[in-house]
Order: structure tokens, then sequence, then C-alpha cells
């Protein structure tokens, strides 16, 4: 049975994520996963050679999801499918999703081997600054005479005549795309009765950008933030800055490298090879596009306006600019001022004749995302020595006041989303985001992403199966470390330490060689544990960023900080006081130490709102001053001090104070 021959539509919900969505019948399931940013694994593109696809359909009656799922709701296997079978085999109950076409509605479980690169994407919309709105598109409606014998103008200059007497707007240029659409909308807006009738989209008040038929009050907007890891998009309504819909996605171009390094690295080593980066990229914007605009239950043609985020690689890759020169110094930009590109240049399903404004990139290393976490924060509207750091496989870092802003970008690489890490993983289902240390019995408790209990609380089994216990991530590996430096185990140097503790038989400690893992948690299928070289993977990143930090306030003339947010997807989740712990941000007030969640996507969202917030970050990153820790000579002496938990001769006494206060201070 072909698309063709089916008509309706569907429910599919998947699992664990939860993702949900009404398809077409005949929709194919790898297809639905993409269009909801279910992260379905492929290789092969949908031509069932890989087996990457395997999904497991689940039957029955789901009430809380108020589907009935039939085992008729998925097409049968075919001749391919059958094909795949016989040659490499598919365990019991599985099919592959690129094969199987959604007959009705279903629940479709994603097992674990087939979500190679799901990560749980915490990015949602974050509360935004006291923020006057001052549209960059706005909406004009007319009614204007027909033409007739006597009176032949063509419709645009009958248009244009009535757009400068009825709203003052003289002069305006016409996108192409727009004028083909203006005579088949006056003649729809004949319809609502009389005269013609319609509604334009001006931009900026210049620029004709949409027409519709009638009246129409309302368009909107998306603010993207395209991340190395992730690209999260949030749907607004231009009038009222309301967030309507939220969603996230794996960044595709991840087959190509894990970080941004890596990535310059592939298009080093394969020349030409930019535009596939572009293509992946720009194709998952589409999709996230798509995505936003079915969540928010809009037409995507009501969207005439983007704002972009992203690293200098990203937003150069975004633009289809080859970003290889970011990899050699002096590493510069090939553009760096606020951009405005028409969406249809993207490849973007939305209004043809709407716009893309990119926000300002201030250095090699410090993009576009930096000037959209200055634009959320607002540390140069302040008289406080703030820093803001967006934590990532690159920590980018700005302090300052309103006097002044410094800004610099540390390599602390991967160790923070749980890479390079013996048990690490990505943010998910059963990694461990929280640890705690006994300092008596030095035993640890811990929680895991999925559940609110504690590993030692009662019920914490049940809450966990099925996702069982997978590994550690980020803000699990931050606490983990800090918490056995706390405890004694870990001494400021890093070195595991057996020196007055008594493990022998310690059910939490096993030998390895002439050292000791310790470990976290133990079931039938593995051990999650923390090796010597975690430790010391987590003591680069950390002297990384806070050498940049100290670099700049050295520069800065400062020896304290007033205030501290952590930025980024990953900084979001790190507790700040285990943050200061290990010393991957200077001593601080804890009460003045916070999270800014997504600030980049935040400074997005200001930015479509607002054309003085887009004036303003074009000013701002223009006066930031870039510090380049590749070739400051100070920064390898930071760097060696920094190694040491929290540090080797900065103090820490209100970090200390808050230990004391908590019971949490070191053995």
């Amino acid at each position: 049975m072909s698309n063709t021959d089916i008509t309706g539509t569907a429910k599919v919900v998947f699992m664990p994520s939860g993702r949900r969505g009404d398809f077409p019948l005949g929709t194919t399931v790898l297809e639905a996963s993409r269009a909801l940013g279910v992260d379905l694994d492929t290789v092969c593109g949908g031509r069932a050679v890989c087996g990457r696809c395997q999904i497991v359909p689940s039957h029955g009656e789901f009430a809380k999801l108020q589907i009935v799922s039939e085992h008729n709701h998925l097409s049968e296997s075919g001749p391919t499918e059958e094909k795949y079978k016989r040659i490499k085999g598919l365990k019991d109950g599985r099919r592959l999703g690129c094969q199987s076409q959604i007959l009705g509605d279903m629940v479709i479980d994603v097992p674990e081997e087939s979500q190679i690169h799901r990560q749980v994407v915490r990015k949602s919309a974050d509360e935004i600054r006291d923020l006057e709105i001052d549209p960059v598109v706005t909406l004009h409606y007319v009614e204007l005479p027909k033409p007739s014998m006597e009176d032949q103008r063509a419709d645009l200059e009958r248009i244009v005549a009535q757009l400068a007497q009825d709203w003052g707007l003289d002069g305006l240029a016409w996108d192409i795309q727009c004028l083909a659409r203006l005579s088949p909308a006056l003649r729809a807006g004949e319809a609502y009765g009389g005269e013609f009738k319609a509604t334009v989209a001006v931009r900026g008040g210049r620029e004709a950008i949409a027409v519709w038929p009638g009246f129409k009050d309302r368009v909107y907007g998306i603010a993207v933030d395209v991340g190395t890891t992730t690209v999260a998009g949030h749907l607004c309504a231009l009038d009222t800055g309301e967030v309507l819909a939220s969603s996230g996605m794996m960044n595709p171009q991840i087959r190509f490298g894990e970080d941004l390094m890596s990535r310059i690295s592939y298009l080093q080593q394969n020349e030409g090879s930019a535009p596939e980066l572009t293509s992946a990229v720009q194709a998952a914007l589409a999709d996230l596009v798509t995505v936003l605009a079915g969540e928010a239950g809009i037409d995507p043609q009501e969207v005439v306006e983007l704002t972009i985020v992203g690293n200098p690689t990203m937003h150069h890759l975004v633009l289809g600019i080859d970003p290889t020169q970011l990899g050699m110094e002096p590493f510069p930009l090939v553009l760096d001022q606020g951009s405005s590109i028409r969406v249809r240049d993207l490849g973007l399903p939305v209004n043809p004749g709407g716009y893309a404004w990119f926000l300002p990139c201030i250095a090699g290393h410090v993009g576009a995302d930096t000037a959209g976490v200055i634009l959320s924060q607002a540390p140069h509207l302040t008289g406080e020595m703030t820093l803001v750091i967006d934590v990532g496989t690159n920590a980018e870092i700005v302090l300052g006041h309103k006097d002044r802003l410094i800004a610099c970008s540390s390599p602390t690489g991967p160790a923070f989303e749980g890479a390079q890490i013996t048990c690490g993983q990505r943010a998910a289902p059963g990694a461990i985001e929280r640890v705690r240390i006994d300092r008596e019995t030095l035993k640890p408790r811990f929680k895991v992403i999925g559940s609110d209990l504690w590993s030692d609380e009662p019920g914490f089994a049940e809450a966990i199966e099925g996702a069982g216990v997978t590994g550690i991530c980020g803000s699990g590996i931050i606490e983990a470390v800090a918490e056995l430096h706390l405890a004694g185990i870990v001494d400021a140097s890093g070195r595991m330490q057996a020196k007055g503790l008594e493990i022998a038989d310690h059910p939490n400690f096993r030998a390895k060689g002439r050292n000791f893992e310790y470990v976290l948690h133990t079931d039938d299928e593995r051990a999650i544990y923390v090796a010597p070289g975690d430790v010391r993977a987590i003591q680069l990143a950390k002297s990384a960023c806070y050498s940049g930090t100290r670099l700049l306030m050295d520069r800065m003339g400062t020896a304290q900080v007033d205030r501290i947010y952590l930025a980024g997807a990953f900084g979001s989740y790190i507790d700040v006081a285990y943050a200061m712990a290990i010393g991957l941000i200077p001593d601080c007030d804890l009460a003045q130490v916070a999270s800014a969640g997504n600030a980049a996507g935040t400074g997005a969202r200001i930015a479509l709102l607002s054309a003085k917030a887009r004036a303003e970050i074009d000013r701002v990153c223009r006066q930031v001053e870039k510090v380049e820790t590749a070739i400051a000579e100070d920064f390898q002496e930071y760097f060696v001090a920094a190694m040491s938990l929290p540090h080797a001769s900065d103090p820490f006494p209100q970090l200390e104070a808050w230990l004391e206060a908590e019971g949490l201070a070191r053995r």
C-alpha cells in the first residue's frame, strides 16, 4: 500500500521521550521521529541497510496517553524489511522504523541501542529581563477600491498608494515573493465583501515582505540557538512575546565530530566539505521549524522572522560560510556584525519573504551565542562586577559592568558533558546527576535523571526500573569529584589517596593497579565508578575555565567578583556550590551565584522581539574587549595553579563558610 492510497491522520507517541504528534497515514516511523526531534538513529538514510532505526511497537490501551495502539496500526513487514531480517536478523517484536508505515494511533518505543546520539535536550524558554517589545515586523490592514475600466492602475501602485494614505508608509521596497502573492491575496480578500482587503507585513518600516487576504492580526517568529550538540528553538508571537512552542533536537553535524575542533579538523582534512555540514544543520533548522509550527498549531507561512545565535563555527556554517580559518591563528571571522539573511536562502519552510537575523560575533571563538548571553544577562547595564560563563566544550567567559566588558574563550573540552569519563555519558534517563558521600562511612548516595528519589530512599529501584543506572553525566561527575575531595578520598592535587581511610574490604573501593577506583553503583549489568583518570579530566576542564576567568580578572584589575551566572544547557544543571568546590568558578557569595538557563537562546528571543535590542547588542559587541587565551603569557601559569582542588593559592573563604554552615565541610 502506498502513501497516496491512504487518507487521514494518526496520533503517535514515542517512548521514553514522550514526544508526540499527528501525522498523515502512511508516514513512516522514521519520518515521524525526525519531525518530532526523536533521536532515532540511521546511517543509511532509510534504505533498510544499516538497521540502526529499530523500534518496538507497543500494543494495548494507554489511558494516560489517550491512545489505543493496535497491531494493525503499523504496516506489515514488506519485502525490503523481510530481506533485512533474513540477512541480518531482527529481535522478536522489533521493526525497522524506515520501513514501518503508520496506519493508526501508535505508541512506539525506541530501544536504548537505537538512541546512540540521544540526549535530554533541557533547553526551555527561560524568563527574559524586562523588555519593551519593539516589533521588527508590523502588520498593516488596508481596504482599496477594485480596478475598473476607469481605474486601471496596477495592483502594486494601488496598494502602495493606500498604505501611504492609511499608514504613512512611503517608499516601501517590495520583496519579489510578496509581489508574486499580491494579486491572489487581493482577489481572495474580495471574498470578505466589496473592496479588496489585505494585510501587509512590513519589516523595519522599509520593506513589504508578506501579504494575506483580509484582516490578520498576528504573525510569528522563531528564536534559535544552534549549539554544537543541540539545536533548540522557541516560537513566539511577535506582538506579545508569548512563547507558543519550544523544541530541541540533536545537531546532526555530530556525525562529523563531537566538538567544534573535531569538526574544524574534519573540514581541514576534507577540502570542500563545508557545504555538507551546512546542509546538515540547515536541514535540522527546517525540521525544527516544522515541529515548532506543528506544536503551536500555526501555518509555517505565518512565521516571518527568525533570530539565530551560535558559536562562530555554527554561525558560519548555518550561513554557508566555510569556518576552516577559525582553527588557525589568528582565528579570523569572515563576518562579525549582526546580519539579516533571507530565509529562503537558508532553505527554511517559513514565509519566503521573511528574514533571519544573526546576532553579531565578537571574535574568533566568542560568537553570537555569547552576544545572546550578554543581551540576556545584561552585565553592561549594571554597576556590579559580573562574571558570566557559558559552560560547554568551550567556555565563553564575559566579565565586567556598565563601563567595561572583556571576554575570552577557554577550551574546556568535552569532559563536562560526560565525554572522556570512564563511565561518562550525556544527560539522559538513568545518568547519575547528583552525588553525596557520607563523611564517616564514605558510602555514596545519588540521584539519576528521570527520578526525584535518592538511591538510598525507598522506591528508588522501582522508580528507575527500565532505564536503570547507566552512567554519569556532566553535573554528576562534577559533584562526584567535589564530594571525593571533601570526603578526603581525593587530595588537593587530585590524587586518589588511601592514607587515613579505612578502605580495606570497603564495597565502594576497588583496587586498580597501584591505585583504586571509587564505585558509585553496581548491579548485574555494570559498575558505575570514578577512576583516577576521571578526576584528572575534570581538573583539566575546570582549570581551563578558571584560568580564563582569572585572566579576565587580571586584565580588569579586580580580585573579586560580585555576581556569577552559569549559562548554557549544561551550566544550567550544575550545582553552583559544587562548581565552586572544585574551583570551576572563583570565590563569591553563593547567594549571588545562579544559573542563567539557556541565556544564549533567551538573548535570541529578546532580539526577536525588539529592534532596539538588536541595535543595543550590535553596539555592545563592538565595545567588548577580546582577550586571546592562546597567546596570553600568564594563562599557563594560571592553568597550573588552577589544577589544584579548588586552587593552589586563591582563597575561597565564602565557600568554606557555606560548607561549614551546610555540614559539608572537608573531612
